[in-house]
């Protein structure tokens, strides 16, 4: 039943091994013949939604393009199913992949209103891509929850954490008022009538600019530690977004690799110049780290 079951959420699209893999894709552009077991090339954008949520879409072509449909990977809870014949196009995905946003607007509508009117301490930085969120409910309980992406107004599975002897109430409330459970109120509201208890607002909490940030693009605080990477081995994010409304943070690394994949990028002696994968504003870095 939805107390005991529990699902985890997929892995966020990009990580420091896959950063690493555009690195080296983008050298072989420059001169390595691409091996025939391999993609034929990665192409990373950015969508957005009917509610000006940036989405970071990577589409890799196999080989055999466009016999072969490509395969996709982005920052959504689960991808959608291409429909594909030897007459599409890269236009049909984007086209596919903006439909399946489309899909996805009442589940984040409703993320987002749990974000604003509870105390989530699990994930401290969601991504578009997790269903999952740990509530805190006061005295040391916490309540697991996983909203079902297909009806995220509807009862959630969930569990709970925390004291037994505190527990028992609330475990004792949701087996009874379940059912009380309605499509037509809000997540917070219908929490708080199945609990039977006013829920915890969230703390205000101030950002400091000295807090490190996650890179947008490959989602670690940190880089890994590298050889590779020479004296950006283990560094964290030291670029920001000038637009005051994005203010994204990105290891200058993983931005220069992230250019170096789009064709609208342009350089300038030692300096690339292109636009923000969220917000698609002017950014400029150097193209190597001397």
């Amino acid at each position: 039943g939805p107390l005991e079951s529990w699902c985890y959420p997929p892995p966020p699209l990009a990580t420091p091994e896959l950063t690493r893999a555009l690195r080296r894709t983008a050298r072989g552009k420059r001169g390595r013949r691409a091996r025939a077991d391999r993609p034929r090339s990665t192409a990373p954008c950015s969508r957005r939604d009917e509610q000006r949520r940036h989405h970071l879409l990577e589409i890799t072509l196999p080989m055999n393009y466009p016999a072969c449909p490509p395969s996709i990977a982005a920052d959504v809870p689960y991808l959608p199913k291409l429909q594909w014949s030897e007459s599409s196009r890269l236009k049909d995905v984007l086209c596919q992949f903006q439909e399946h946003l489309k899909v996805l607007q009442d589940y984040w509508s409703t993320m987002d209103g749990i974000d604003k009117a509870l105390w989530v301490v699990d994930p401290t930085k969601p991504t578009y891509a997790m269903s999952h969120h740990r509530i805190a409910l006061g005295d040391d309980c916490y309540i697991l929850l996983h909203v079902d992406t297909h009806k995220p107004n509807s009862l959630p599975e969930c569990r709970f954490l925390g004291t037994d002897g505190k527990l028992e109430r609330l475990i004792k409330n949701w087996r009874k008022n379940r059912k009380r459970w309605s499509a037509d109120r809000k997540f917070h509201e219908n929490l708080a009538t199945v609990l039977d208890f006013a829920l915890p607002q969230p703390p205000s909490v101030s950002i400091k600019d000295d807090q490190q940030a996650d890179c947008g693009i490959c989602y670690a605080t940190h880089l890994p530690v590298d050889d590779e990477l020479g004296t950006q081995s283990g560094c964290a994010a030291d670029y920001k977004c000038e637009n005051p409304s994005c203010s994204r943070a990105f290891h200058s690394v993983c931005l220069r690799d992230w250019l170096r994949t789009i064709t609208t990028t342009r350089q300038s002696f030692d300096v690339l110049f292109g636009n923000c994968p969220y917000c698609s504003e002017p950014v400029a870095v150097k193209s190597t780290d001397s």
